[in-house]
C-alpha cells in the first residue's frame, strides 16, 4: 500500500492505494460529484483507494480537485515501480446509456494529456466540468503517463464523465496487469521506462 500526503495553504489530502486491491474506496473530498467519479476509478480499476481532503472549497473545487489528481499521480508513480513486468498499455470502451468513451494510457514515463471531451453543458449539480481537465493534468504530470480520453458519444453529461472515469479505471488495469510473458523485463526496447 501506498499512502502520499500533500499540504499546501489551499488543500490537505491523504491518500492511500493499493494498486491490486478488489475495488473498495472511501473517499471524503468535500466535492461530491468528484468523490463519486474518483470511486468509478477503484472499482473499475479493482484498486482500493482512500482519499481525504480538506480543501479551500468555499473559495472553489480548483484547488481540490487538481491537488488530488497530483497526489493521486504521485502515489500511482510509486505503486507501479520500474514497471518491470507490467502489459505498459491499456485501453477500454464504457458505455453509459447514451455515452461512450475510449480512455488509452501508456506507462511511459513521459506525461501527456489528450482530452477530447465536449460536454453538453458547464456544470453536472455545483460542480465545474472544467475541473476534470485540471484533475487528469495534474495526473498525468506526477504519474508520468500519456494519456487519451475521448468521449465518443453523449448528451448527458453526467454520464459523459461517469463514463471517461470508469474507461480511466479499466484502461489503469489494464496497463499495470503483469504480463507473464515478460515478467522480468521493462516493457520499453530502450531497457527503462
Amino acid at each position: 500500500m501506498i499512502i502520499k500526503e500533500r499540504k499546501t495553504n489551499e488543500t490537505n489530502i491523504k491518500i492511500s492505494l493499493e494498486l491490486y486491491g478488489v475495488g473498495n474506496s472511501k473517499i471524503e473530498t468535500g466535492v461530491p460529484f468528484l468523490d463519486h467519479m474518483l470511486d468509478q476509478i477503484a472499482r473499475h480499476g479493482l484498486m482500493d483507494l482512500t482519499i481525504d481532503c480538506k480543501g479551500d472549497n468555499e473559495i472553489d473545487d480548483h484547488h481540490t480537485v487538481e491537488d488530488i489528481g497530483i497526489t493521486l499521480g504521485q502515489a500511482f508513480f510509486e505503486a507501479v515501480g520500474d514497471k518491470k513486468g507490467l502489459t505498459r498499455y491499456g485501453h477500454a470502451y464504457v458505455p453509459l446509456d447514451e455515452a461512450l468513451s475510449r480512455v488509452v494510457v501508456d506507462l511511459s514515463g513521459r506525461p501527456g494529456l489528450d482530452l477530447g471531451v465536449k460536454f453538453t453543458r458547464d456544470r453536472v449539480g455545483s460542480f465545474d466540468l472544467d475541473l476534470i481537465r485540471e484533475f487528469f493534468q495534474g495526473f498525468v504530470n506526477h504519474s508520468l503517463v500519456t494519456l487519451h480520453i475521448d468521449n465518443l458519444k453523449g448528451i448527458n453529461s453526467h454520464h459523459q464523465a461517469e463514463t471517461v472515469f470508469k474507461a480511466f479505471g479499466r484502461a489503469l488495469r489494464m496497463a499495470t496487469t503483469p504480463d507473464e510473458r515478460q515478467s522480468n523485463i521493462i516493457p520499453s526496447t530502450k531497457g527503462s521506462l
